[in-house]
Order: C-alpha cells, then structure tokens, then sequence
C-alpha cells in the first residue's frame, strides 16, 4: 500500500488535467500531503509561490527565458537559463516580491533557454532518481524534491543528515546525471 502510494505521488506530475484522474488519485494526493514534513499550510503556500513566480516571470519575459520555479518549505530554487546576468538577477528579484518566500537559491544559468530535447532529457533523469528512491527503500522518497535541469540534479527537502547522504548517493550515481546539488534542510 505505501509503495503504490508512493508511486501515485510520483506519477501524478504526469497525469493530464481530466476530472477522471483527478477524481482517482484525490486519495492519493491526501496521503502524500499527510507523509509530507511540511504543514499542510505551508504546502499551499509552497504551491502558490510556485504559480505566482512562474505567472510573473511568464508575463514580464515570454520566451526570452527558461525558468523553473520549485518551492519547497518557503524556499525557492530557480533553474534554467536566461541570455544575460540583469535577467537573471531580474528574475530573482521579481520572484523575491512573491508572497511569503523567505529565500532564494538562483541557478539560472547565462544561456539560451534550452531545447524541448534537454528538458525531456531532464524529465527522464528526474523520473530515474524517483525510481530509485522508491526502489532503494532506506528512507521516504517523498520527502526529497528532485529537480533537473541540464542534467544537474537538484535536492531539496526537510531531511536528517543521513537522509540527505543516502539521497545525493542514489542521484550521483543515477545515468545522465552531471552533477548533484543539495538545497537541503536538515532536521538534525
């Protein structure tokens, strides 16, 4: 029961918004919001942080930037790239004004925005370093965020020291990946 949890938790990113999938994995969703270490307060807030930096940066730059916002605890991690320094330190600034974010960890890289190819690159490689979580089984997978971006992998969460070893280990040693970055907290 807890692996498939897990899984629906895993694969809900990649279900389209239809009402049947939605109305299916509402239970599953409530699970994952209940093994979270984050309130469920602070969920909502995380969520709403990510839609509004995107909204704002989407409105003010269209195309000229790839930017991925993730939020986690009230952190939030930007990747991806713009073409010059002053849009990536804009970006940054733009995204501080959002609501209830109390830090920024900006790894924006000074590019083109990349192509569809890397990031379906980069979804793959996030898709591996879940399953291996799920697989390895030594701590909860869903307490670790993983993002990629050209072949960078990106850990957040609120985790032990032990937790944050095992899963910088599991994601080192995953295919294709380039490098791990830890944007941890650490409970002990």
């Amino acid at each position: 029961m807890h692996k498939n949890l897990i899984l629906v938790a895993l694969v809900l990113p990649l279900v389209s918004a239809c009402a049947p999938a939605v109305i299916a994995t509402g239970a599953g969703v409530a699970a994952y919001s209940a093994v979270d270490r984050r309130t469920t307060g602070v969920q909502v807030e995380d969520q709403a942080i990510e839609l509004k930096a995107a909204n704002r940066i989407s409105q003010k730059f269209g195309n000229r930037v790839h930017v991925s916002v993730t939020s986690f605890n009230r952190h939030v991690l930007l990747t991806g790239e713009a073409p010059t320094e002053e849009l990536r330190q804009e970006i940054e600034n733009l995204v501080r004004g959002v609501e209830n974010v109390r830090a920024i960890t900006n790894e924006i890289a000074i590019a083109n925005p990349s192509s569809f190819a890397s990031r379906s690159n980069d979804a793959y490689i996030t898709s591996k370093v879940k399953a291996r979580f799920v697989d390895n089984g030594v701590f909860n997978p869903l307490h670790v965020n993983v993002t990629t971006e050209n072949g960078v992998v990106y850990l957040m969460g609120l985790v032990t020291r032990k937790e944050a070893e095992k899963a910088v280990e599991i994601a080192r040693t995953t295919g294709g990946v380039r490098k791990v970055v830890k944007v941890f907290e650490y409970l002990d």
